[in-house]
């Protein structure tokens, strides 16, 4: 008999003992997945490449983008490529948008314009003045989009334009070079007001 009832006792404490296991183990585990998921890492973002300049000899001295302002007319470059005009991603954009380029560079710029003078400013058959330049060592010259040479404001490639006071335009615009690159300086010219930002003061030799 006690024999029996000594069996019985331990295997009740055996029994205690495996659930107090099983309870502790669900612990870790839940403890373990909790903090887990809460500090998971979380994927980073990969980094906006704006410009490809250092190819050509262009060490930065500020970063884009880069925003230059002269008689209310705010320029921003958001973004520039500078590629060769015979190759696979300089094709593309010409052939897309109908340019004409017959210089040995083609550049793809993402600008936003903002007016924030009182009065309208335009590029447009009412005014024919370059409100803003590239400068590399020479000017860079614009190349008109013939897909989209007639539309006011064209988000895709940019020709005439046209901005209200306190209005803004995100948009594409190309250019043509065919120097070395000695520096890169953007000008703003605007309302007899004319202002200068060098992204680079001296190209690498």
């Amino acid at each position: 008999m006690k024999k029996t009832m000594l069996s019985k006792t331990m295997m009740g404490r055996t029994a205690v003992k495996v659930l107090l296991a099983t309870t502790l183990l669900a612990g870790v585990i839940a403890g373990q997945v909790g903090p887990a998921s809460a500090t998971a890492a979380k994927p980073t973002a990969a980094p906006i490449m704006r410009d490809n300049l250092s190819k050509y000899g262009l060490v930065k001295d500020v970063e884009l983008p880069v925003t230059v302002e002269a008689g209310g007319l705010s320029y921003t470059l958001e973004k520039i490529m500078i590629y060769d005009a015979k190759s696979k991603d300089a094709q593309a954009l010409i052939k897309k948008y109908g340019y004409n380029v017959e210089r040995k560079y083609f550049i793809w710029t993402k600008i936003t314009i903002t007016n924030n003078s009182k009065t309208v400013v335009q590029f447009s058959s009412k005014d024919l003045s370059e409100k803003w330049r590239l400068y590399f060592g020479k000017d860079a010259l614009t190349v008109m989009p013939q897909s989209s040479a007639n539309k006011l404001n064209s988000k895709d490639a940019l020709w005439v334009w046209k901005l209200e006071p306190g209005k803004k335009l995100s948009t594409y615009q190309a250019f043509s070079y065919d120097e070395n690159f000695k520096t890169f300086v953007i000008w703003v010219d605007n309302k007899g007001q004319f202002t200068e930002k060098y992204i680079v003061k001296r190209a690498v030799e």
